[in-house]
């Protein structure tokens, strides 16, 4: 094959191997998609029980935990720092494979960035897709105490963790990401990384306030794997929620809000949040908690329901729980922060100010009766985050930096 038409050899990186998080998906989905398109492609990971298989598991270095004993956890954090064994098994790696791209996704903690710094050393480029503010905030959240925090962009980190205790809300998690934070700098990292992958518009602008290089920063929206099919069922008057019951995600506000609705809200997913909801909120005749739900259940959840809602309180990057609902022609009522409006438009849904109780009540009264049209909204949704277009962007992305 003519070398200027060959496809980059790819190596895509992520802590675990398996459908854990958003980062692990899209990993997975990364993988398959490069694949398919006629790349070579090989994987690096830590190990771990729950991995799927991969042809170059051998590489993987040896499991790291921050629970267990003192030495499982001194490992651990000499593991965030940089470690020789993670070192030592990824150049193996590279010499082997000889990527052109490495492709980063989340590594801290159980990699750590200096997989860009080796990578960048031995003239490899090196893209980086940002699922969370790990590279702004030393707890990758931006919260504090469960709420939004901006400290970052206007204290030094020290100030920002021992005053907040902003990691998990312990002294010593927080002064452990300070640290992981002084060791792994912005202006190296920005040195080592070719091309950041963000996928909100408000990641973008976020980096670009915690001054990372403007002309290495590419806003791409995530994308669906495959083309789903249209709903087959007749759509109800239910509204739903799917995800995590965590105080961050505004779950708290959707109940009161529903208390005050005579519309059913259907309730999908789990977290720490679901036993004291259920029990406060359970005998409520139009709350229905519905657990965890396998992929399917999710589809015909969101493709029956009049909107979807996603009321989060925290600083959302690019939620694919808003993707999958339009992609099923449902609406979405999404709460006015971070990445949430860039998705949202008058053709599709409604926002509300995050927290307000009684803005999103009227909200989802409005989305339920309001005059969709459903099909035009998933032809919009699936011609915006379809696999193929998403392709496209990447391997431009790709061939700029080579």
């Amino acid at each position: 094959m003519n070398e200027s038409k060959r496809l980059p050899r790819v190596l895509v990186v992520n802590k675990f191997y398996y459908r854990r998080g958003g980062d692990c998906v899209y990993t997975l989905n990364l993988e398959h998609m490069l694949r398919s398109a006629g790349h070579e492609v090989a994987v690096f990971a830590m190990r771990y029980p729950l991995n799927e298989s991969a042809d170059w598991e051998d590489y993987f270095p040896t499991e790291v935990s921050f629970s267990g004993s003192l030495t499982q956890k001194l490992r651990a954090v000499r593991r965030m720092l940089g470690s020789d064994d993670v070192a030592s098994c990824f150049t193996a790696l590279l010499n082997d494979f000889r990527p052109e791209i490495v492709h980063l996704n989340n590594i801290h903690s159980y990699l750590s960035p200096a997989l860009a710094s080796i990578a960048h050393a031995l003239g490899i480029k090196v893209v980086w897709t940002l699922h969370d503010y790990k590279l702004l905030c030393p707890s990758y959240s931006r919260l504090a105490g469960g709420k939004v925090c901006d400290r970052c962009h206007s204290s030094r980190f020290k100030t920002c963790v021992l005053h907040t205790r902003c990691m998990k809300s312990s002294g010593v998690a927080s002064i452990l990401a300070w640290i992981e934070s002084l060791r792994w700098r912005r202006r190296m990292l920005s040195r080592d990384t070719d091309a950041f992958i963000c996928p909100s518009a408000f990641m973008a602008h976020e980096m670009e306030l915690g001054k990372y290089p403007v002309e290495k920063l590419y806003t791409l929206n995530n994308f669906i794997p495959a083309i789903p099919a249209p709903p087959t069922g007749q759509r109800g008057k239910y509204y739903c929620y799917v995800g995590r019951l965590s105080e961050e995600k505004g779950v708290e506000t959707l109940l009161e809000a529903a208390t005050m609705l005579q519309h059913e809200l259907r309730i999908a997913g789990s977290g720490p949040l679901y036993g004291k909801l259920k029990a406060k909120y359970d005998s409520w005749p139009q709350i229905t908690f519905l657990g965890q739900l396998d992929s399917d259940g999710v589809a015909k959840l969101l493709g029956e329901a009049a909107c979807s809602v996603l009321p989060s309180e925290c600083y959302e990057n690019n939620p694919l729980g808003i993707i999958e609902s339009l992609c099923a022609g449902t609406p979405v009522v999404g709460a006015e922060i971070g990445g949430i409006p860039e998705l949202i438009d008058d053709n599709n849904g409604l926002t509300f100010a995050p927290g307000d109780s009684k803005a999103l009540a009227a909200a989802i009264d409005a989305a339920v009766y309001g005059p969709w049209n459903h099909e035009q909204i998933r032809r919009d949704a699936i011609s915006r985050f379809n696999p193929k277009t998403y392709y496209a962007r990447l391997l431009s992305i790709y061939k700029s930096i080579l």
